[in-house]
């Protein structure tokens, strides 16, 4: 049984560190924490429905489809709306971003109704892959080497790539940057888009397991929250950590103590790590002196 949690908890985790690096992305680039980005990515889920449903295009061209209009959605935010803000601060910027959520949420509901759909998905959540004396579905396998395999672009694109290094040298001094030639602002573009496009990856993988609505990133956005604060809001690797750290927690929990109180446990680690330790598990904590 514990085997089985541990799986299961792997899984799970793997769909709230894609939502975490999703917001550490931006949050390392702007330290705007993006609240936005759970609808973003369900917005970007149905476009993918429509595509494969509706118009009957294959899987692959419906994915690729959903992920340029997850950039494009991203790109639009960041240059519409937070770019034209009139003496911007951290809380303003915030609630523009919980504005732009409402705001998609609305047109999601508009759109497509509450009622629940079922995404097709050419990995199935029913043929099982047998380890020992525990059992993984194909999509939950896939999730989690599709995390993975994001995890290493992303530290190869931060690490090697000149618009990565850009991205934190405009994290660390964006008046630096400038004068070093970073176009800041579209690196902040880039920043979004990209940000946008991983959210809309965990939103196509998590789909097939639960249901296609407008609701569908209300509860993985605040276990991605939790998660980032968890590893730490400035660390991706941190981050992605915190994600699996939480989905393994959280699939104990509900296995030994209560099934009923197993989606507590995310806010409780929120309220204990910045109780304890504020800038999180991996993440160094940086106090400024003037």
């Amino acid at each position: 049984m514990f085997l089985q949690l541990l799986l299961s908890g792997l899984s799970f985790g793997s769909l709230y560190a894609l939502i975490a690096l999703a917001m550490v992305i931006i949050y390392k680039t702007s330290e705007v924490p993006n609240f936005g980005q759970g609808e973003m990515a369900m917005l970007s889920t149905f476009v993918a429905f429509t595509l494969l449903v509706t118009y009957g295009h294959s899987f692959a061209i419906s994915f690729i489809g959903a992920l340029l209009f997850a950039a494009l959605l991203g790109a639009f935010l960041e240059f519409v709306f937070l770019r034209r803000a009139k003496d911007p601060n951290i809380l303003s910027l915030i609630l523009i971003t919980l504005g732009f959520e409402m705001v998609l949420y609305g047109v999601a509901s508009w759109k497509w109704g509450a009622d629940q759909r079922d995404l097709p998905f050419p990995v199935s959540d029913f043929d099982l892959v047998n380890l020992g004396p525990a059992v993984i579905s194909y999509l939950n396998l896939a999730t989690l080497l599709v995390t993975l395999a994001l995890m290493l672009l992303l530290f190869l694109f931060f690490r090697y790539t000149k618009v990565g290094i850009a991205m934190k040298a405009t994290q660390q001094n964006p008046m630096a940057a400038r004068v070093n030639g970073i176009r800041v602002n579209r690196i902040l573009s880039v920043t979004w888009a990209m940000s946008s496009t991983i959210g809309a990856v965990a939103g196509i993988m998590l789909a097939p397991v639960a249901t296609l609505d407008p609701n569908l990133m209300l509860e993985p956005l605040l276990k991605g929250f939790a998660s980032a604060v968890l590893g730490g809001m400035t660390t991706l690797v941190g981050s992605a950590l915190g994600g699996y750290i939480l989905g393994i927690i959280e699939n104990l929990f509900g296995g030994y103590v209560s099934l009923e109180f197993k989606s507590i446990v995310a806010f409780g680690i929120i309220v204990l790590v910045l109780c304890f330790k504020p800038s999180g598990l991996f993440a160094k904590h940086y106090i400024k002196k003037v």
